[in-house]
Formats: C-alpha cells, sequence, structure tokens
C-alpha cells in the first residue's frame, strides 16, 4: 500500500464507512497501515473492506445501525474476533435532516437525526472505550460537522445532533486523558459527498438542484470550494496517529475557511 504507515499494528473502527467521508476515511487508515473494521446499514460496506484488501491492506466489514445499543454491544466482539484489539475508533455513521424550521420538524425526523448522528456516536463511545482503554494508542475521532459549531438555515435537528458531538468530544478529553485515551472532533464543511443517499432519492431536476446549491454556497468560502472526502480523511488519519500525540477535546475544522468569516453573499 502506498503512505506511510503512521498507524502500523493499529486496528481501526470507521462507522458509516459505506460510503462519503467514511469509507474515505477507512481506506486512507487501511494505506496508513492500520488493520480496519468498517461498519454500516448498507450492504455497500462490503465493498470498501474489499478495496482496502485489494490494496494490500487488512479489514473485515460488520453491519451495525449505531442507534440500536444491541447491535453496537455485538459490533465490539467482532472487531476482537478479527483483530484482537482496538486502538481507533471513528465516529463517522451520520443521517442529514430535512429542511425545515423547527416548528414544521417532525418529531419522526427529530427523533432519527438525534438517534443516529449523537446516540450513536456515545453508544459506539460506551461499548468501545473499555477496550481503547487497554491499547497504548488509543484515540477516538468524532465526525462533527461546522453545523454543531454554527447556526445553518433550515436545520435545527441536524445542528443540535452535531452541537452535541463537539461537547461530547470535549467532555470525553476531559474523563479519559488521564487514562492516556485522546478524544478529537473534525469539523467538515461543504464536502463533496451525497450523505444517506439523500440526493440518490430526488428526481434527476432535483438533485442536480440540489448539488448545484451546495456548489454556489461552497464557492462562497475562502478556498471557493467543496472538500472531497479524501481531503477529511486524511486530518482523521492525523488525528489517529503520534503525529497528535498532544491533542485531545480539539475541534478541528477543515472546512475552506466558511467558519473564519462572514459570508457577505454577492
Amino acid at each position: 500500500m502506498q503512505g506511510s504507515n503512521v498507524l502500523e499494528g493499529r486496528v481501526a473502527l470507521v462507522t458509516g464507512a459505506a460510503s462519503g467521508i467514511g469509507r474515505a476515511t477507512a481506506i486512507a487508515m487501511g494505506a496508513a497501515g492500520a488493520s480496519v473494521a468498517v461498519c454500516d446499514v448498507s450492504d455497500a460496506i462490503r465493498a470498501t473492506a474489499e478495496d482496502i484488501v485489494a490494496a494490500g491492506g487488512q479489514a473485515t466489514s460488520l453491519a451495525c445501525d449505531v442507534s440500536d445499543p444491541e447491535q453496537v454491544r455485538g459490533l465490539i466482539p467482532g472487531v476482537v474476533e478479527a483483530f484482537g484489539r482496538l486502538d481507533i475508533l471513528v465516529n463517522n455513521a451520520g443521517v442529514a435532516s430535512g429542511s425545515e424550521r423547527l416548528h414544521e420538524t417532525s418529531i419522526e425526523e427529530w427523533d432519527r437525526t438525534i438517534a443516529v448522528n449523537l446516540r450513536g456516536p456515545f453508544l459506539c463511545a460506551k461499548f468501545a472505550i473499555p477496550l481503547l482503554l487497554t491499547s497504548d494508542a488509543a484515540s477516538i475521532v468524532n465526525i462533527a460537522s461546522t453545523y454543531g459549531l454554527i447556526g445553518a438555515p433550515l436545520s435545527a435537528a441536524y445542528c443540535a445532533s452535531k452541537g452535541g458531538v463537539v461537547n461530547l468530544t470535549r467532555q470525553l478529553a476531559v474523563d479519559y486523558g488521564s487514562d492516556g485515551l485522546r478524544v478529537n472532533a473534525i469539523c467538515p464543511g461543504y464536502t463533496d459527498t451525497d450523505m444517506g443517499g439523500h440526493r440518490a432519492r430526488m428526481s434527476t431536476e432535483a438533485a442536480a438542484a440540489a448539488l448545484a446549491q451546495r456548489e454556489t454556497n461552497a464557492a462562497r468560502q475562502p478556498l471557493g470550494r467543496q472538500a472531497s472526502p479524501d481531503e477529511i480523511a486524511r486530518v482523521a488519519v492525523f488525528l489517529s496517529s503520534d503525529a497528535s500525540s498532544f491533542m485531545t477535546g480539539s475541534i478541528v475544522t477543515v472546512d475552506g475557511g466558511c467558519t473564519a468569516t462572514f459570508n457577505y453573499g454577492d
């Protein structure tokens, strides 16, 4: 595999790894020398594991809905069975919420968004931490969002869920720093993904309009474009490696500068 083996000998679990940032992160960790357990609710998770193995790495795929306590409880033994240990947890699995103001948001939509985006990282951390505490290189990387740092239009559930992930990251860093477990978060900005296949379920015209709107919004950032998933993945590898050994409780924006400036629009 290509790239420096900064994660050689370590075992990583990446959730939501069937596509987008999760898939890119799993592949990047495999390229950095880690053995990678990938999980998702989608059958496409197998392709992620197969691609890591085809490139010369070690990987296993595990089906899991991170919002389900019993499924997450069973996930960790699956990692141990495959690789015998766990050093890195990347909480990436997430869903997008609808585009409504809060009073228009259904209770079902709110509950589902919080269940996957915030309860999921809680459950994965809860069941993984006892194993992580046996590692001398333990790290949790939570994938939050710039929407967890600022308000955004028509995104109440999503903003609330990702804001929770941001402060959960800080809280875990406080509780577990003395045990040598580092916990950091990445807040991506506009990234060239289709979270949860949202656009795939739209008509061709609606999907094209949604993508065009994202690209227009991203163009207003200082760097003027969306990120690729690989650009987020490289930061996840860094935060999991010894290169970031004195970082914990850090909230790292990878957003093309969007949270650094007031957007004056046109």
